[in-house]
């Protein structure tokens, strides 16, 4: 891993995320939601994983991750879209990032088990 790799990889993440608010605030609530379903970090990485370390490790990590994401990003953003009404997004962020992190950590430490 290299300095220029990193440069690189963190300019196209900061791409994705500035297009998506960008939209957003311009009013084009459709194409902003369209880009936020469009799995941006997955894709980002995807692309320079492959690149680095092959198509097997590609394989192997989405198999990973779809697990995960099923285990902790559904009820986080389940946490997110039924308690921002409630509490306030920002508070509702927090309460789907700590229910996230927690359902993350207890799948990492079963999936180290098996």
């Amino acid at each position: 891993m290299n300095i220029s790799n990193l440069i690189i990889y963190f300019i196209t993440g900061g791409l994705f995320t500035t297009i998506i608010v960008a939209l957003e605030e311009s009013g084009y609530r459709t194409l902003s939601g369209l880009a936020t379903l469009i799995p941006v970090f997955t894709l980002v990485a995807y692309f320079f994983i492959g690149q680095t370390q092959g198509s097997m490790a590609v394989s192997q990590h989405a198999k990973w991750v779809l697990v995960g994401t099923l285990v902790s990003w559904v009820p986080y953003m389940l946490v997110v879209a039924y308690l921002s009404p409630k509490i306030g997004s920002h508070n509702a962020i927090l309460l789907g990032l700590a229910v996230f992190f927690v359902l993350a950590l207890i799948y990492i430490a079963i999936i180290k088990t098996i």
